[in-house]
């Protein structure tokens, strides 16, 4: 008997990117599970291009690696959080040895993963852009064929009371999206 779902799925909807986050560090065994879901998506040829590296604040030296990545805009906020990880994607495949063109695409679809399991766990993920590439690339000794994307400040949520008020007003504003008409096309192109 087939089960139609008439509605979004609360993980999707619920699913936000705090700048306000709680100094518990989630236990190994949970952050572990976020990284077992981001396993299990689809890949090209099953080339699983997707690579993370991440750091606790329970060893510091190895946090602030990551953290003096950061531009100033993310580290006015991003110090609340527990644990930054980066995620790398294998651009050129070891299959023929050359560019994967659906490596990043393979890369969203674990990342999309593992922001589901957070948010069915409680636990937040923010990914962030504004961060030194390059920096990070001789940072963690990543090899020519791979690309650094995306940080990632994961944790639970903090209280907000300590935000500057333009931080605090980004925390309580509603999450919006384009309308399905503005992507979403029938037959051809629009727009």
């Amino acid at each position: 008997m087939k089960t139609k779902l008439n509605t979004l799925h609360s993980l999707i909807s619920k699913r936000k990117s705090i700048v306000s986050f709680s100094p518990e560090i989630p236990v190994n065994e949970d952050l572990m599970l976020l990284f077992e879901a981001a396993r299990w998506a689809p890949s090209s040829r099953n080339q699983q291009p997707w690579r993370f590296i991440y750091a606790t604040r329970e060893k510091q030296e190895e946090y602030d690696r990551f953290f003096n990545l950061l531009d100033e805009g993310n580290k006015n906020w991003v110090h609340s959080a527990p644990i930054l990880a980066l995620s790398v994607v294998e651009a050129i495949s070891d299959y023929k040895n050359r560019p994967n063109r659906f490596a990043f695409h393979d890369l969203g679809m674990a990342i999309g993963n593992l922001l589901l399991q957070a948010t069915a766990m409680g636990i937040f993920v923010h990914q962030m852009g504004g961060y030194d590439v390059e920096g990070a690339r001789n940072a963690f000794d990543i090899p020519e064929r791979f690309e650094p994307v995306a940080m990632m400040a994961i944790g639970y949520r903090g209280e907000i009371d300590h935000l500057p008020m333009e931080l605090k007003r980004k925390e309580l504003q509603k999450r919006t999206r384009r309308e399905l008409g503005e992507f979403v096309f029938r037959g051809g192109w629009i727009g």
